[in-house]
């Protein structure tokens, strides 16, 4: 286990092993964090963190979740601030509980929120930490484990630049320019047949 957290009466422990020597104390409170990622993301960039779904492949739901007929769904979703994607996260959910099938499917609350709204922590195992440079950017990866009864997760996330946990709300405004500039290219170069209303400019 590469995560091992422990604490007494009067002390409390967060070990994590296998990282990357150069994680700064910012990236180690991410890759710790345990199903409140969005909120710690919030608090860091002072701004809101959105959940924006691209896929949700659900199994057939004929019977009520329970141990012998599990409910499994892989989905991923994109953490956004200020228009920025922070946090891909890709996930694989089985769920074995009426109450959880209904908070998760149902009222579709995100991972995270499904454990705050059963009102308990998830049992928190960390896989695996890895760091690699996709086209200039470096990635921080982490796949991790959060389990409850009724309710597990094994998600994937991916943090596509390492910079914004060093520049933060440069980081952003700087993503967010680079954002405009190509939206911008994308439409001037639209093929003139093409009619464009500046009501449909999707920022």
């Amino acid at each position: 286990m590469l995560a091992n957290d422990s604490y007494s009466t009067a002390s409390t422990n967060v070990e994590l092993a296998c990282i990357p020597d150069d994680t700064t104390g910012l990236e180690r409170i991410m890759l710790a964090a345990q199903g409140d990622l969005q909120r710690l993301l919030s608090s860091y960039f002072g701004r809101p963190i959105f959940i924006e779904l691209i896929y949700a492949h659900c199994s057939s739901r004929l019977t009520p979740a329970s141990p012998e007929n599990p409910i499994t769904q892989s989905r991923q979703v994109h953490l956004v601030c200020a228009s920025c994607t922070v946090c891909v996260a890709t996930s694989t959910v089985t769920i074995t509980s009426p109450e959880c099938e209904r908070l998760f499917l149902d009222e579709k609350f995100p991972i995270g929120q499904t454990f705050r709204r059963l009102n308990r922590t998830p049992k928190f195992s960390l896989l695996n930490v890895e760091t690699q440079a996709i086209n200039g950017k470096r990635e921080l990866r982490r796949t991790y484990k959060l389990e409850t009864e009724g309710f597990v997760a094994e998600i994937l996330e991916v943090f596509p630049d390492r910079d914004m946990f060093v520049r933060g709300e440069a980081w952003l405004i700087e993503r967010r320019a680079n954002l405009d500039t190509t939206c911008t290219i994308s439409t001037d170069t639209k093929p003139e047949w093409l009619s464009v209303r500046k009501g449909n400019v999707v920022h």
